[in-house]
């Protein structure tokens, strides 16, 4: 059930960091911008179990995966902006 409620979540924050972070490098698409919510999610809860502010089973809460999305979907537009300034 943890990582079921983890993509839930993921999905949550992927929606709320979009309305948080819009440009113009960031993921247009509703989808891809859930997948970038739901992989900060992960990326929130690996980082919290590994500093040990949650525990072996628990994974992040809303706040730490919307932090989590907003990271990813900064590096998102980093590497999108410098992929569109070479070509």
């Amino acid at each position: 059930m943890g990582i079921i409620w983890t993509i839930i979540i993921g999905f949550l924050a992927g929606v709320v960091a979009k309305f948080i972070m819009p440009g113009n490098n960031e993921p247009a698409g509703f989808i891809l911008t859930t997948i970038l919510g739901i992989i900060g999610a992960f990326v929130a809860t690996f980082l919290g179990q590994a500093l040990g502010w949650y525990g072996p089973n628990q994974g992040a809460g809303f706040i730490g995966a919307v932090v989590g999305a907003i990271v990813v979907l900064a590096i998102y537009g980093f590497v999108a902006s410098r992929r569109t300034t070479t070509l």
